[in-house]
């Protein structure tokens, strides 16, 4: 069931029942090494985040990357490491392209033509394929579908949140809609200078909700949203969404990541209300390759 208004959303969520019928939290993530890093100008057309007036640095791009797979795997989580490619340099960011649940391994459909061959990697694959893990290849259908950039998941109610533009249409909110076996998603407009939910909303471990309200064309919408968590919704403001505060992951119950630029820019309230919620925040040097547009949760693909 895909609803788009406000309105119905409450009306399914107080209707029906959205037991617990998955996990909340991912068993492992997959990431991609940097790979003679830089910025991709054509992205820049409805991605005003990226930075195009300093070149970016591979090497330090390179170092950051590992520094977060090493905090991440420092708090038991396994961190699943697949080397960058020269033919795609900015390809750092896999959530968009590939995502699971615990039976399928998804592939995505990106929107800009540079960006296509992300979902052409065999290694990548064959690593699931061997698991066990079925390919739902959205890559090949007539859509385009960025994944967890795009559909903000309620991983154990199954509960999607998909914000339209550029990086999804119509039919690419459909076919992961049915790839990721979600019993309900949410379907709304973002505001044009908006690219990605990520950047403006995260749902943290199926119990919690970042959400930055102006970003969202109908104010009922995040009101909306806010329902679904009640008392555990923090809103955040233009500052530390602009910083990448709402592009942060949980990880575990417990253990929330986010960029240091986010963290340095979180308010003070905003931070004792996350650890009021039990969430332990670590934060890892992002700011070489967030030039590209993008941040510590575009960073991580889950693995279910």
């Amino acid at each position: 069931m895909i609803v788009y208004q406000a309105a119905d959303f409450l009306q399914q969520l107080k209707q029906q029942d959205f037991p617990v019928c998955g996990p909340a939290v991912a068993r492992a993530v997959l990431m991609v090494e940097p790979a003679e890093f830089t910025v991709n100008t054509e992205c820049a057309i409805d991605n005003h985040y990226m930075d195009l007036d300093v070149e970016a640095d591979s090497s330090l791009a390179s170092r950051q990357a590992r520094g977060l797979a090493q905090l991440i795997a420092s708090k038991g989580i396994e961190v699943v490491w697949f080397p960058g490619r020269r033919e795609t340099p900015d390809a750092i960011f896999p959530n968009n392209v590939f995502a699971t649940t615990p039976e399928r391994f998804i592939v995505g459909h990106m929107y800009h033509p540079s960006r296509k061959q992300e979902a052409d990697r065999d290694d990548v694959r064959g690593y699931f394929r061997d698991l066990g893990y079925q390919t739902i290849d959205l890559s090949v259908r007539k859509c385009v579908a960025e994944l967890t950039g795009t559909l903000i998941i309620d991983s154990a109610r199954k509960i999607g949140f998909c914000g339209m533009s550029k990086r999804v249409n119509q039919a690419g909110l459909e076919a992961m809609h049915d790839a990721f076996g979600l019993k309900m998603t949410f379907s709304f407009q973002l505001n044009a200078d908006e690219y990605h939910t990520n950047v403006v909303m995260m749902i943290l471990a199926s119990r919690a909700c970042v959400i930055y309200p102006p970003a969202f064309v109908d104010p009922a919408v995040p009101e909306a949203i806010a329902r679904a968590f009640p008392g555990r919704t923090l809103v955040l403001d233009k500052a530390e969404k602009d910083a990448f505060a709402g592009n942060c992951i949980a990880l575990t119950d417990k253990d929330l990541f986010m960029s240091r630029t986010g963290f340095d820019t979180l308010k003070t309230s905003s931070r004792k209300t996350l650890e009021s919620w039990g969430f332990d925040i670590h934060t890892a040097d992002l700011y070489e390759i967030e030039k590209a547009g993008g941040s510590l949760r575009c960073m991580v693909a889950e693995i279910f």
